[in-house]
């Protein structure tokens, strides 16, 4: 579904995504993984084109989209849900799922996107929220919002940065939870994580990033296991 090679991205003298190659597969949970300044964040920003590499390509569904600006590669079917959650506070839980409806896919008549609002609604348990105001929500009700606008574009591909974080273990669960029926539903997920318990409970595979390289990729077992992993981001007693 998702190709990318050799994806290098500069910040100045600092390489912060250096020649990265990676390929996701249609319907899997794919989990990023690496230690702070990994460069994690900003591969997320290259694949959903709120940056512009500067060397390597992106192939998404046969479409080469490295060039391509962010609103181009969402109408393609690339969805993103952040982890500093931004919803329009005084709007309803409805109406900020219906911004994602309306402006995911050119061209949305109103009556479509009304279905889709109410379908990601019963996908995302916030149905008994939906005439709530946003500044309303819980903590763990604005990850949900932020996950269900995401959803309102209609991806194939949805990339999460980290939307676990700031939730207690209990709440972090009910938030695997909702990301198991995402890919239920038909949506193949990458998502960056710190929590190793989800990205053991979700991920197919796993990419292990460190100084902006992928120094490994696997099983979630096998990259545990492998050295340098254990000393770049696990620890050596890990």
């Amino acid at each position: 579904m998702l190709r990318l090679r050799g994806l290098t991205k500069r910040f100045g003298g600092l390489v912060a995504v250096n020649e990265v190659s990676l390929e996701v597969r249609e319907g899997e949970i794919f989990a990023v993984i690496g230690p702070n300044g990994a460069g994690k964040s900003t591969l997320l920003n290259l694949i959903c084109g709120l940056l512009r590499p500067d060397a390597g390509s992106l192939e998404f569904q046969g479409r080469d989209l490295t060039q391509a600006p962010p609103e181009v590669r969402a109408w393609h079917g690339l969805g993103r849900a952040f982890q500093i959650v931004q919803p329009f506070p005084e709007m309803s839980v409805r109406e900020n799922l219906l911004v994602g409806a309306l402006f995911g896919k050119p061209r949305t008549p109103m009556s479509k996107a009304k279905k889709v609002v109410e379908e990601v609604l019963e996908l995302t348990g916030l149905a008994p929220k939906a005439e709530t105001p946003a500044h309303e929500l819980t903590l763990l009700e604005d990850k949900r919002l932020e996950l269900a606008r995401a959803l309102c574009t209609q991806p194939r591909l949805l990339l999460l940065d980290e939307v676990m974080a700031g939730l207690r273990p209990a709440e972090a669960m009910e938030a695997v939870e909702l990301i198991r029926k995402i890919r239920a539903s038909g949506v193949t997920v990458l998502f960056i994580e710190h929590l190793m318990p989800v990205v053991r409970a979700l991920a197919d595979r796993v990419v292990v990033m460190d100084y902006g390289q992928v120094i490994a990729q696997g099983v979630y077992d096998e990259v545990a296991a492998n050295p340098r992993v254990r000393e770049a981001y696990l620890g050596r007693s890990a």
